[in-house]
């Protein structure tokens, strides 16, 4: 090692590790690893609820069944409201009190007062 190369430098070699003893248990040889500081958690800060602006939560209106467009008889099915004359069978038509409106199309049909 009498001759060392430009630039380069030596590294430091890692300290090589002896084998236990027969019989020893292994961590017996190794050192005690030192813990870390840990340290305490902080909470975080809750802000206070505001009373004044809290808005009551949105109410979803229920969505109908089709048992709300059909009335059973003893003579079988009967449709409550007619169905669109665009889009066909199983579109039916909204009920507006003086009108029939289709909300696939858009068709409207008037009743006769």
């Amino acid at each position: 090692m009498a001759e060392k190369a430009k630039g380069k430098k030596e590294q430091p070699q890692p300290p090589q590790k002896q084998p236990a003893a027969k019989g020893a248990p292994e961590k017996a040889a190794e050192k005690p690893v030192a813990k870390a500081e840990v340290k305490p958690e902080e909470k975080p800060v809750e802000k206070p609820e505001k009373v004044k602006g809290k808005k009551a939560p949105k109410v979803r209106k229920k969505e109908k069944g089709a048992y709300t467009r059909y009335k059973i008889d003893a003579s079988g099915l009967t449709r409550l409201r007619p169905y669109c004359e665009r889009c066909g069978q199983g579109y039916f038509m909204a009920d507006h009190g003086n009108r029939y409106s289709c909300g696939h199309c858009g068709f409207t049909r008037y009743k006769r007062v």
